[in-house]
């Protein structure tokens, strides 16, 4: 916390991606100032009562690659990137394994932008898809 009582937010950098993004499998490969890109391992520990993966897993990703990227986008003005707004649709259940996790910059403006993010299968199938917008804000000095 900062002494004016709001959280400290630093640039965000790809090895640091918290332990909340790191709990619900998001494993960040490549980012740039347009794009992240990655991978989730999902099975058991990530199902609702029903037996297949928790929605909030997909929105977690989302919100996390989306956020990823755009702070990297921002870094060299000072600045990270917090979503407003995240829209996930779930397309299809499934029960276990790997999926891609490819984000994409739609507008990057000088206090906003806009990033969309599919999530697949192995076989190229959208599990998820979802757009997030974020504001770009100053990180808090030291």
């Amino acid at each position: 916390m900062t002494t004016t009582g709001r959280p400290r937010l630093e640039p965000q950098q790809p090895e640091r991606t918290g332990a909340f993004v790191r709990v619900a499998g998001f494993v960040v490969e490549e980012v740039t100032k347009d794009a992240c890109s990655g991978h989730l391992e999902v099975g058991p520990e990530h199902h609702t009562p029903w037996g297949v993966v928790h929605g909030g897993v997909y929105t977690t990703t989302v919100e996390s690659a989306a956020s990823i990227g755009a702070s990297a986008a921002v870094a060299h003005r000072g600045q990270v990137a917090v979503g407003l707004t995240n829209t996930t649709q779930f397309l299809r259940s499934i029960t276990e394994g790997r999926l891609r996790v490819q984000a994409q910059a739609l507008h990057q403006g000088r206090t906003q932008q806009l990033w969309v993010v599919d999530i697949t299968d192995d076989g190229g199938r959208r599990i998820a898809h979802g757009e997030l917008r974020l504001q770009n804000v100053d990180a808090a000095p030291g």
